[in-house]
């Protein structure tokens, strides 16, 4: 691959870097080398300030391919679970500088050139969390999500919005942005490392106060995609609806719970009066 290609993501013109937020993307990553390379070269370069992949324990050549890319690579030491894989993306995004930090998987599914749509409402202010929507253009269905896929993800959404009190299109979004407040507020080292995960942490920001939008981003289906079978979806969707109970009964006081307890939540400010007296 020529070097022109791939560099420039993690040394961005000075004068673009000071003008604006510092966007990192992080890719957790597990067996993604047919797709990685692809993923990573339609990355919006000036978009992008730089690319974290964090591998879970691949069976591939994803690490190999990584290697010949220009991103911080880390690498897990067994397969531990794709909120794992989360929890150091994020982690270390935030040790990065990152001011917006955005998961793009790196299978391909989601189109990595509209990067600049889901980052822009929180550059412009107008929200903390943009979750990219796969259902919000009514093309799911046409990209190829399967029909027990599709009806399973509408019931949960409709479950999830009346619990949160939003009317989002959908949740199961593996395309997110968040700003970095979010991430540094929010206990998500305390979800669990497994698929589940991707809704604890929304269930997180709904409880912290966060804004949350959503931009429609069309998907695709194919072979390499990384897609869960019929029984994992299930115990997803199950997993789900028992998170819902947790949060709702964390909400009415009666069961509280850690997870869901905003870290800005425990302490306020006291002014003081003596304060700046000689």
């Amino acid at each position: 691959m020529p070097s022109t290609e791939a560099s420039g993501l993690n040394t961005m013109p000075a004068a673009d870097v000071g003008t604006r937020p510092k966007v990192v993307v992080v890719m957790p990553a597990y067996n993604a080398a047919r797709t990685l390379r692809m993923t990573y070269m339609e990355l919006p370069r000036d978009s992008v300030d730089m690319v974290i992949l964090v591998d879970d324990g691949s069976t591939d050549d994803t690490v190999n391919v990584a290697r010949e890319l220009d991103l911080k690579l880390f690498l897990h030491d067994r397969n531990y679970g794709y909120g794992a894989n989360q929890k150091t993306c994020y982690a270390e995004a935030l040790r990065a500088g990152a001011d917006i930090v955005v998961m793009v998987h790196p299978d391909y599914q989601y189109d990595p050139r509209l990067l600049p749509d889901l980052v822009q409402p929180i550059q412009l202010g107008e929200t903390d969390v943009v979750l990219g929507s796969r259902l919000k253009s009514g093309s799911a269905l046409r990209s190829g999500m399967p029909w027990w896929k599709y009806v399973s993800n509408r019931f949960l959404t409709e479950v999830e919005n009346r619990v949160f009190g939003l009317k989002l299109s959908e949740y199961h979004t593996g395309y997110r942005a968040y700003r970095r407040e979010v991430l540094e507020t929010v206990n998500f080292a305390l979800n669990a490392d497994k698929f589940i995960f991707d809704q604890e942490i929304i269930a997180q920001v709904v409880g912290a106060g966060f804004r949350i939008t959503e931009v429609p981003v069309p998907t695709r289906y194919f072979a390499e995609a990384s897609s869960a079978s019929f029984l994992a979806s299930v115990r997803y969707g199950l997993g789900i609806i028992w998170l819902m109970g947790r949060y709702l009964l964390h909400r009415s006081g009666y069961w509280p719970q850690r997870q869901f307890q905003s870290l800005r939540s425990r302490y306020r400010e006291i002014s003081n009066p003596a304060a700046g007296v000689v």
